[in-house]
C-alpha cells in the first residue's frame, strides 16, 4: 500500500516525463503532483508533512492515477480539473470559461505595495478584465470601505466571477459589468486594476497546450501585445478621478510596453517575479503623455 508522499513523488516523476507545462498555480512537477494527489484524496493542501506517511488504499491510489492520466492526456491546467485555484491563500472557483487566476497584482494588494498611492479618496475601484473575479474579491477584502466594479467583455467569465463574489459574500460591494474595455464604464474610478490580454502574437504561437486551453480572448494582445493597453490608456483619464492610479500587469512584455509608450512615466512595482511584470501609472502621467504618444 502506497503512502501519500510516495504517490506525490511518483506523480511528479510522471508529470516530468510527460513534459507537461506549469505556471497555473504551481511552478514545478512536485508541487503540481502534490496539489492533484491531495485534492483527489480530500486532504488539506497546505500541510503535506502532516499527511505524508498516511497509507492510501489501492482504490484511492487508482483515483489519483486516473487524475494524473487526465492531466497528462488533456494538457488542461490542474485548476480546470479541480475547479479551484488559490490566490494569496484565498480559494476561487474556476473553469474553462475564464483563465486560471495568477495575477501578480494579488501580491501587491496583499502586501500593501500600492497603499502609498491610495487614501481616504480611494472609494471606487475598477477591476478591468476581471476574469473569475479574484482581484475584485481580494481588493474588496483588503479595503473594506471601497466598492468595486468587476468588468469583462466575456459574459461567460462574468458568470464565473459571480460564483466567486457570492462565495465570499461580497455581492453588496462588487458590481459585475459587461464592457469592451472602458466602453460601459463611465467612472470616475480612484483605482483601476487591470490584468489585460498582453501576449504578443509570436508568444501566442509558441504557448504550451496548457495555456491554449484557456480562452484566447483573455491572452492575445496583438502583434506586440499592446493593442488593449493602447486603447485603455487613451480612454482611462476620462474615467479616473484626479488622484487616481492605474495598476497594470504586462507579464514578460516590458520591452514591447516601453517601445509602445516611450514617453510615459510609470512606476515598476516589485513582485515575486521581479520588477518588470506590473506597473503603476497616475492619471496625471497619462494626460502628460497623451500629446506625444
Amino acid at each position: 500500500m502506497n503512502t501519500v508522499i510516495e504517490l506525490i513523488e511518483a506523480g511528479a516523476k510522471r508529470l516530468e516525463e510527460a513534459g507537461v507545462a506549469f505556471g497555473h498555480g504551481t511552478a514545478n512537477a512536485f508541487d503540481e503532483a502534490a496539489w492533484l494527489v491531495l485534492w483527489r484524496l480530500k486532504l488539506p493542501l497546505d500541510d503535506i508533512d502532516a499527511v505524508a506517511d498516511t497509507a492510501v488504499s489501492p482504490a484511492d491510489a487508482g483515483k489519483v492515477a486516473a487524475l494524473l492520466d487526465e492531466r497528462i492526456a488533456t494538457r488542461k491546467p490542474a485548476a480546470y480539473l479541480t475547479k479551484e485555484a488559490w490566490l494569496q491563500g484565498v480559494p476561487f472557483y474556476v473553469d474553462e470559461r475564464t483563465i486560471v487566476p495568477r495575477s501578480f497584482i494579488a501580491e501587491l494588494i496583499a502586501d500593501g505595495s500600492i497603499d502609498y498611492w491610495l487614501g481616504e479618496h480611494t472609494q471606487r475601484v475598477l477591476d478591468l478584465c476581471t476574469g473569475n473575479g479574484s482581484l475584485a474579491v481580494l481588493a474588496a477584502m483588503t479595503y473594506p470601505d471601497i466598492t468595486v466594479d468587476a468588468a469583462d467583455l466575456s459574459t461567460e467569465a462574468l458568470e464565473v466571477a459571480a460564483i466567486n463574489i457570492t462565495r465570499h459574500q461580497l455581492d453588496a460591494r462588487i458590481r459585475l459589468v459587461e464592457s469592451d474595455g472602458l466602453a460601459n464604464l463611465p467612472g470616475p474610478y480612484d483605482l483601476v486594476l487591470c490584468n489585460p490580454p498582453y501576449v504578443n502574437s509570436a508568444s501566442m504561437a509558441a504557448l504550451p497546450a496548457e495555456y491554449r486551453a484557456e480562452p484566447e480572448l483573455a491572452l492575445a494582445g496583438g502583434a506586440d501585445g499592446m493593442d488593449f493597453v493602447r486603447q485603455l490608456f487613451a480612454d482611462a483619464p476620462s474615467r479616473m478621478s484626479e488622484e487616481a492610479v492605474l495598476v497594470l500587469e504586462i507579464g514578460n512584455e516590458r520591452a514591447y510596453f516601453e517601445a509602445a509608450f516611450p514617453q510615459l512615466e510609470v512606476v515598476w512595482l516589485e513582485t515575486s517575479a521581479g520588477e518588470d511584470q506590473v506597473l503603476l501609472v497616475t492619471r496625471t502621467a497619462l494626460l502628460a503623455s497623451a500629446g506625444v504618444r
